[in-house]
């Protein structure tokens, strides 16, 4: 085994030797511009396939090509389209082929993100499907002579009522010669006609991942391609002063060092900039980077130091802040109340830490640029590399591959400007491998917030005022120099809406300069406003002598329609119309009372142990949430078991809306007892999973239940709404178990205190 070859082994190449005998496993290489061998999932549309529209494609044997436009990063957005198109299309699963899309306007929306897919694709690839449907049937009626309403589609064959059939494959020219209604006038299936749509299928791409022959960005080689791994400003802002080229050029392997362009403005999608140490595979780049000797002037944000911002925002919160929402006069109530409850919570930065670190291969051409990237926004990567190389995103060819992970980190396409910059300064196909460290500390973080809540009870315990007070650093900061106030987007997650029936109420915002870069992460700021609520609705139940379920029912108060027209912003309702996507408080206590049952609220609990729930709408779906912990003298926690009831409307696979939603709560856990991202003289002081917890097997319950709510309404978001109830919840069962209050995260030692 050669040098090369030992210290650049890939993902495949390790399954590969360390497969059963007899396993083939493909290799994905590429010569000149094109893919040579694309394995497993990254099939390729056969040259004599035709198209039918935009998403679907028919070949003459029969198979069919279904276009995913969206990136599959676990889940399982690939296989919830096929069943969709598939389902109205009344065509044999076996006959399927997943055909990854690229990076193209044509289709509309391409961001992977804000659990959108489903609820922005369903009804257009519903209708996509019905549409060849349509074809098929009067393709055949056409060809019989008959009426198409004595024709039936199903399962690729079309039969007469006489008993005659046609199978899809002997019907595609003549089909392709219909043309369907437009989409107000196509019969689409009724619910209880469906196949595949809300079933539980297995996940189409399982057999490829499990073996190694599904594409990762890690995967994607050509012999003659350079491998780039770069040293990075270890502060935002930060430019290099001087490095050291000629000992990382007496690396063996290293063949070039290039300095970074420095980012401009706003940090945008930009690389952060730095040097890159180019070599012939990962090891020589790895310690090429090692040799640099770089010194850095730090600039604006080298006196970021995490301690002293936490007191900043604690600070911040404890007094008037802008108005955001109000009712009533919270404040003049809660000055005279005798019976007040005030709690300030507080949540670090957060990494979203994908298990596969960001990745991408470019090739630079006069005429084009070919990248290669695991991306949750192919048309962002379009964009981002056509600035870095200073030519038009319509010549940027973005191939998607496989994400291992990505929770909003991988809509962030710095790694695919990085790239395709150097491959254009070196005239060679490059791949640009983060490692670890590097995703740790030059990442896009999850904002760290404060918040300050205060509630005046009257003498049933009801809550007759309520003050909540947000700050944390934006998003907004990414996009523009010097933003310190969130958008009302941020705000609408979990702060705006909130489901509290008081007759008074008053929320603000404060002010937070970003200090670092900004970005979203797997529920966005719901998991630190539905910690704070949800906390302190389960503090205020504790004050009233009453049962947390029973309370938080309460608090809600009956069945509704929230009303938020109270608040000095439009409400985005998750780019949702209020009038199909209301927010409908009867739903939020239906998954109360599920949940509930589901975990034996009420039920009599061993010394040490407790239940915590928790409740919240996010992404247009209904969670609620208990969690079971033992908390031992010594303080040691343990938990024990989770129940979860969503109800997220119509959902097209079942078994993934149980996968995610186990998902989500595990990654909740992160939010909770992660070390978090913590910065000193500007620098992140995390770089591994050492010292950035994320949840081992012995974190997690052995079991989370999950309940769909059977529903008709319109599909919601899945992928994230389980995460932002799972730490109030967890910390409500701790207190439950041992009388210790949580309001700062993470946990961390506050048990043994």
């Amino acid at each position: 085994m050669s040098e090369n070859t030992y210290f650049d082994m890939n993902r495949r190449s390790f399954l590969k030797s360390t497969a059963a005998a007899g396993a083939l496993v493909l290799g994905t290489y590429f010569v000149g511009s094109a893919p040579r061998a694309m394995a497993g999932v990254l099939a390729k549309p056969a040259e004599n396939a035709k198209r039918a529209n935009l998403f679907i494609a028919l070949r003459p044997d029969g198979m069919v090509e279904v276009t995913c436009h969206r990136s599959e990063m676990g889940q399982q957005i690939r296989t919830a389209i096929a069943q969709i198109v598939a389902d109205e299309m009344e065509a044999s699963w076996e006959k399927v082929i997943i055909i990854q899309g690229k990076g193209d306007p044509k289709y509309g929306d391409q961001n992977t993100d804000g659990s959108r897919s489903i609820r922005f694709n369903m009804q257009r690839l519903r209708e996509m499907g019905a549409s060849v449907r349509y074809m098929m049937q009067h393709a055949a009626a056409k060809r019989w002579g008959v009426e198409p309403n004595t024709c039936v589609a199903a399962q690729h064959v079309v039969t007469h009522t006489s008993g005659k059939t046609l199978a899809y494959k002997d019907l595609i020219d003549d089909a392709l010669t219909i043309t369907p209604p437009e989409a107000d006038k196509l019969k689409l299936k009724d619910r209880k006609e469906w196949r595949y749509i809300n079933t539980g299928m297995a996940h189409i791409d399982l057999q490829d991942i499990v073996t190694g022959k599904a594409t990762f960005a890690a995967d994607v080689r050509e012999p003659k391609a350079l491998v780039a791994i770069i040293e990075r400003p270890p502060v935002v802002g930060g430019k290099v002063k001087s490095f050291n080229a000629e000992k990382a050029k007496a690396v063996k392997g290293v063949v070039d060092v290039i300095e970074m362009p420095a980012p401009k403005g706003a940090p945008q999608f930009q690389p952060k900039g730095g040097i890159a140490v180019i070599a012939n595979n990962t090891w020589a780049a790895w310690q090429g980077r090692k040799a640099l000797e770089v010194t850095w002037d730090d600039g604006a944000n080298g006196d970021y130091n995490s301690e002293s911002f936490k007191e900043q925002l604690l600070n911040t919160v404890n007094a008037p802040q802008a108005l955001v929402r109000e009712k009533g006069d919270a404040l003049s109530v809660l000055e005279k109340a005798s019976d007040k409850l005030v709690a300030d919570y507080y949540v670090p930065h957060l990494a979203q830490a994908p298990m596969e670190p960001p990745c991408a291969t470019a090739m630079y051409h006069k005429d084009r640029v070919d990248v290669w990237a695991a991306t949750q926004n192919p048309q962002a990567d379009m964009e981002t590399v056509g600035a870095m190389v200073g030519m038009d995103k319509e010549k940027i060819n973005v191939h998607v591959t496989m994400l291992g992970g990505a929770f909003g980190r991988k809509s962030k396409p710095d790694f695919s400007a990085e790239a395709a910059y150097l491959s254009m300064k070196t005239g060679k196909p490059i791949r640009v491998q983060w490692t670890r460290e590097d995703d740790i500390q030059h990442g896009f973080y999850h904002a760290v917030s404060a918040q300050h809540v205060e509630a005046a009870l009257d003498e049933n315990g009801k809550i007759d005022a309520y003050l909540h007070r947000t700050a944390f650093s934006p998003i907004a900061s990414t996009f523009q120099e010097g933003a310190n106030a969130p958008f009302s987007f941020e705000l609408d997650l979990g702060f705006t809406d909130n489901p509290i029936l008081t007759p008074n109420m008053k929320l603000e915002r404060g002010e937070a300069p970003a200090k670092a870069r900004i970005g979203w992460m797997r529920s966005v700021s719901n998991i630190f406003h539905a910690f704070a609520v949800q906390s302190f609705i389960n503090e205020a139940a504790h004050k009233a002598g009453k049962d947390s379920k029973d309370y938080l029912l309460e608090v809600i108060g009956p069945d509704r329609i929230l009303d938020v027209t109270e608040q000095k912003a439009e409400y985005n309702n998750y780019w949702g119309d209020k009038s199909v996507y209301p927010l409908d408080t009867g739903r939020l206590r239906n998954v109360i009372e599920k949940v509930s049952d589901m975990a034996g609220w009420g039920r009599e609990m061993p010394k040490g142990r407790g239940l915590g729930i928790a409740a919240h709408r996010s992404f247009l779906t209904y969670v609620a949430t208990v969690v079971e912990v033992e908390v031992s003298e010594a303080g040691d926690l343990n938990v024990i078991k989770s129940w979860v009831a969503i109800d997220a409307g119509t959902v097209v696979n079942t078994d993934t809306v149980k996968n995610q939603t186990q998902g989500g709560s595990v990654y909740g856990i992160t939010t909770a007892i992660s070390d978090g991202i913590t910065f000193d003289k500007g620098r992140v002081q995390q770089s591994n999973f050492h010292n950035y917890r994320v949840p081992r097997m012995s974190d997690s319950p052995l079991d989370v239940e999950v309940e769909i709510v059977e529903s008709d309404a319109p599909p919601a978001g899945v992928g994230e709404p389980a995460t932002p109830v799972y730490a109030p919840a967890l910390c409500n069962a701790i207190f439950a178990a041992c009388g210790k209050r949580i309001r700062q995260l993470p946990i961390g030692n506050q048990l043994k205190a």
